[in-house]
């Protein structure tokens, strides 16, 4: 086993969290509860993560990114979620969606792309999940034909986050319908100025209503034969790896999303009297609280080991990214329900940010996996031994 800090974060993961935090409470917290009222994009949060570059720290310092480590990118998300999950999606699906070109692509596209999004040129979404094609990902229809020295891509891709909003697209298109998972999926970056590419509307979400959650279209849209991410056929196996990695940002935003719902509810127990007294005071309420406290940390720690293993590539990373993100999402929805029952009427409000924060959780158990197949995911890296033994 590495050193890797797991149960102490360094003096650098400890400044990066309080820098993390000052942007989020002045930057960003002021307008969260107008972003979700509106569903319109949080404009202030990009720019000012952008300015402090955060919007996508994982980039490495080669390309001109900050070169954090996989610890460092989740306590951004998870600090940024604290306040506003819509606005934690900018460095989580920045991630998500420029992973493929950092795991798989060749030094060209890598220098085109990630240069491009460091230097906030335009945010990276990811294109794998269709109308037919969500949990069974391999299902997809989306296909990519050869044409001379590139490539014509046809088809439509579902619930894609940032979409319209991001300039660049990973896409995972079928280039040998044969072939299938096993060498038939290939992977593209597209571009928002692409001709043929063009939007659906807006889902109208139940949360996270900041992030737009689009359809997007692929009408005879030309792409180079530079813009295929690794060689053809390695598509399927660069979006499970990818998921593998950014299924740990999805557990850092539970677990920030479930920390900012645990501190609003523990101010508002102390200050909110009845029966003369504060309602901390009542040990029913302290039984909850203390709950919600030792779920938040534990779905933390989980959160951290998960981070160190895909920094350093363990093999079992894909075991701890799937139950860290598994878990820390059950946990953000608990406590977020947990944290409107402590506010009782008010929760249910919204006069007070814990019911946008429960909305907002219910997301986490879903996107980037269903619970339901990360437990498919952890049960078979179980029984294949794949497990650290600690």
């Amino acid at each position: 086993m590495s050193d890797f800090p797991v149960y102490a974060l360094t003096d650098e993961h400890q400044a990066i969290r309080e820098a993390v935090r000052a942007i989020a409470e002045a930057k960003i917290a002021p307008h969260a509860a107008e972003v979700d009222e509106e569903a319109r994009y949080p404009v202030e949060a990009e720019k000012a993560l952008i300015a402090a570059d955060f919007h996508a720290p994982h980039v490495p310092e080669e390309y001109g990114g900050a070169g954090a480590d996989a610890l460092a990118t989740v306590i951004v998300i998870e600090e940024i979620a604290r306040v506003c999950v819509s606005s934690s999606l900018i460095p989580a699906v920045n991630k998500l969606g420029s992973l493929p070109v950092q795991i798989s692509g060749g030094e060209d596209i890598k220098k085109k792309y990630l240069t491009k999004l460091a230097a906030g040129e335009g945010g990276f979404s990811y294109c794998l999940s269709e109308p037919d094609a969500g949990s069974d990902a391999g299902g997809m229809k989306c296909k990519a034909e050869k044409d001379g020295d590139g490539w014509v891509l046809n088809g439509v891709k579902r619930w894609i986050t940032n979409a319209g909003e991001s300039e660049f697209y990973t896409v995972m298109a079928v280039t040998d319908a044969e072939k299938k998972t096993r060498g038939g999926i290939s992977a593209f970056v597209v571009e928002k100025s692409d001709e043929g590419v063009s939007f659906g509307a807006p889902e109208k979400k139940l949360g996270i209503k900041g992030s737009p959650t689009r359809e997007v279209y692929f009408d005879k849209v030309r792409i180079p034969a530079d813009r295929m991410i690794g060689g053809e056929g390695t598509g399927f196996a660069t979006a499970m790896k990818t998921l593998d990695h950014t299924r740990v940002t999805i557990a850092a935003q539970a677990v920030g999303v479930a920390q900012g719902a645990l501190d609003y509810a523990l101010e508002y127990a102390k200050e909110r009297q009845q029966f003369g007294k504060p309602i901390a005071d009542f040990q029913g309420l302290q039984f909850m609280l203390a709950d919600m406290g030792m779920k938040v940390e534990a779905a933390r720690q989980l959160t951290y080991a998960a981070a160190g293993r895909s920094e350093r590539g363990d093999k079992d990373l894909t075991f701890f990214g799937a139950s860290a993100k598994c878990f820390a999402s059950d946990v953000a929805m608990q406590v977020t329900t947990d944290a409107v029952q402590v506010l009782g009427g008010y929760g249910y409000t919204r006069d007070y940010p814990v019911e946008r924060m429960m909305r907002d959780a219910k997301i986490t158990q879903i996107y980037e996996g269903t619970n339901q197949v990360q437990r498919i995911v952890m049960a078979r890296q179980l029984l294949a031994g794949v497990q650290s033994q600690l």
